[in-house]
């Protein structure tokens, strides 16, 4: 191998008679006069001797590496040559020279790039593609910790080089987001991820809208032990069944963000009457009240007046107050605005519990996992990361002025999926968790506070957090406005733009400050799955595939059984099959039995008869 062509201080042209190039793979260049510089493969092409000279010379290949390759003795036309293009990693003064030598390195070569940090300090995400090579050179520590998941293969041994991402280098390069489109393997990712901050035992908070961030269920093929470590390390609550929102600690603010996530529209004089009718310290039943004697003040004043001086007495404080706030209160519209947001959160049990037992989760450290609809979440999501995030900030802004802080609350990260519904692009989109999630990312490193956002739509998430993003996690991609935010948004070149829509499923480009380039990685095998990961077709064909067989061993009992019959061996079926049964579902049945040749079905005057098939006798 040999480097051929015109050569600048960031590129160059290497060409081999005999051995292919692998994209993403580094090679060493022998020239001592830059202290021999490493450079990574971008593009690869092979061409055939076989192939016409004018095919050869194709337009994507500079004239001058045509030169260069007859120069130092490549016969075009008669050989196979490949060809690679190769990026430079690090500023060269001037350019290599052209015809030195190019070899493979050896791993302590190249072991500062490839690896920021051992792997207790860090998480083991998976391996770096074109590394393959390296393998047998890799110490021990380094060795089978990030086994691979082939479809139809199983789990497979390592492969290449482990990635091993530097967590602590968020404190200056924080947050990562997580993109890629259906099946592209973006779930299995962010597994992958909070696994290994199981292992570190990082608090988290983790919004899961769908049900399967939970890590009982071990991977087939992965040793058991995994999983009931990192179930014992989780906490799983449900938004209005284990936690939600103190309704007496709201402020005016925190209740119309709720308000407004509720339903959309609402609208100024909704927001006027809230913050002339809520007071400090309401609780629910005290704030509903108000709301109601007000609509009641509103549409019926006479009868709703009588109302309240038979509870509270002539003239009493709560008329008076009631009163001035009927004033301010607005449209009795806007009233039954708010009133129907409230009781729709108040449906969903989001007053009937505090958040105490996620504080108590993030102070053991565990991975603290809240469900519920996507819409509810980002409500209570909204209420949520900017409670916690002003403990936080409370506790770290004492320690910084030297003050005696109160209770200890850690560092933390809050992890969703659809984060674009919790931070949609476009201020005419309501979301309140919107701002709270660009504060973070734009000032959570200094508390401690740091996003893993993941979306299938980057080009929908907010522009300022997409900007605040340092490590971008790019799965397989297909929409050209979602290819397009990340070009903006990295350093991703042209040709690994291309193959964004064509990436095979658990293959990511890491384009990130904290790695300083763009890696090709292969996610690891998972440890844990999802409880609920069946074929939703195989499902179908086990769970309602046709009849149930219990069905045919209680009509095969019968046998011959007249239709006229049915309503007399009811009890006798109810009982074999433990449930009610009618007479049209056993119809049916002794039909589907003969569609399918289980039954003969005879013909009769008082209506079919069926009997057992030969086979079936």
């Amino acid at each position: 191998m040999q480097v051929v062509g015109v050569t600048t201080q960031q590129y160059i042209y290497v060409a081999s008679r005999e051995r292919k190039f692998r994209i993403n793979e580094i090679l060493v260049i022998e020239d001592p006069e830059h202290h021999y510089p490493r450079g990574e493969v971008i593009e690869t092409k092979s061409f055939n001797r076989f192939i016409p000279l004018t095919m050869e010379r194709s337009p994507l290949i500079d004239s001058g590496v045509w030169e260069g390759l007859e120069q130092v003795g490549f016969r075009l036309g008669e050989e196979t040559i490949h060809l690679a293009k190769v990026r430079l990693l690090g500023d060269l003064p001037s350019p290599v020279e052209v015809g030195v030598r190019v070899r493979l390195p050896e791993f302590s070569e190249v072991e500062d790039l490839l690896v920021p940090c051992r792997p207790e300090k860090g998480l083991v995400l998976g391996v770096i593609l074109g590394t393959e090579d390296l393998k047998d050179g890799l110490p021990a520590e380094l060795r089978e910790i990030a086994p691979l998941y082939v479809k139809g293969q199983g789990v497979l041994p390592q492969s290449a080089v482990p990635f091993i991402f530097d967590y602590r280098a968020m404190q200056e390069y924080p947050h990562i987001g997580i993109f890629g489109g259906s099946g592209s393997g973006k779930s299995f990712g962010m597994r992958v991820i909070l696994e290994e901050l199981l292992e570190k035992r990082i608090p988290a908070l983790v919004f899961d809208p769908h049900y399967e961030m939970s890590f009982g269920t071990p991977f087939e093929g992965i040793d058991e032990k995994w999983a009931s470590a990192y179930e014992g390390r989780t906490e799983i609550l449900t938004v209005g069944r284990d936690t939600g929102v103190n309704f007496e600690e709201l402020t005016g603010n925190d209740l119309a963000s709720l308000l407004t996530a509720a339903g959309s529209n609402f609208t100024e004089g909704m927001d006027n009457a809230l913050k002339a009718i809520h007071q400090e310290r309401d609780s629910f039943a005290s704030f509903s009240q108000k709301l109601e004697d007000l609509i009641g003040l509103a549409e019926k004043e006479e009868e709703t007046r009588e109302k309240i001086r038979r509870k509270y007495g002539d003239n009493s404080r709560y008329e008076r107050t009631l009163l001035a706030m009927a004033r301010q209160a607005g449209h009795p519209s806007s009233l039954r605005g708010i009133a129907w947001r409230l009781y729709r959160l108040q449906r969903e049990g989001i007053f009937q519990k505090g958040i105490e037992p996620i504080v108590a989760s993030l102070q053991a450290r565990r991975l603290t996992v809240i469900r519920g609809p996507i819409w509810l979440l980002t409500v209570f999501g909204a209420y949520l990361v900017r409670k916690l995030y002003r403990m936080r900030r409370s506790y770290a802004d004492a320690l910084q002025r030297g003050e005696a802080p109160g209770e200890k609350f850690p560092p933390f990260l809050v992890v969703t999926d659809e984060a674009h519904n919790f931070a949609p692009k476009g201020i005419e989109i309501p979301a309140p968790a919107r701002s709270v999630f660009r504060e973070v990312a734009q000032e959570g490193r200094k508390y401690g506070v740091f996003l893993i956002l993941a979306t299938q739509r980057p080009a929908l998430l907010d522009e300022t957090i997409t900007a605040q993003l340092n490590t971008k996690f790019i799965f397989r991609t297909v929409r050209a406005s979602d290819i397009r935010v990340i070009e903006e948004e990295t350093d991703i070149t042209a040709e690994e733009s291309r193959r964004l829509p064509y990436l095979s499923s658990g293959t990511a480009f890491v384009s990130s400050a904290v790695v300083g380039r763009t890696v090709a990685v292969r996610i690891r095998c998972a440890r844990t799955s999802a409880p609920h990961t069946v074929n939703p077709f195989t499902e179908l064909e086990e769970d309602f595939g046709g009849l149930p067989e219990a069905a045919w061993r209680a009509i095969k009992k019968l046998l011959p059984l007249d239709v006229g019959q049915i309503n007399l061996y009811l009890p006798d079926i109810e009982e074999e099959l433990n449930r009610s049964v009618s007479f049209n579902e056993v119809r049916e049945w002794l039909e589907e039995f003969a569609a399918e040749g289980r039954l003969v079905k005879t013909a009769g005057p008082f209506g079919p008869t069926y009997s057992p098939a030969r086979e079936e006798e």
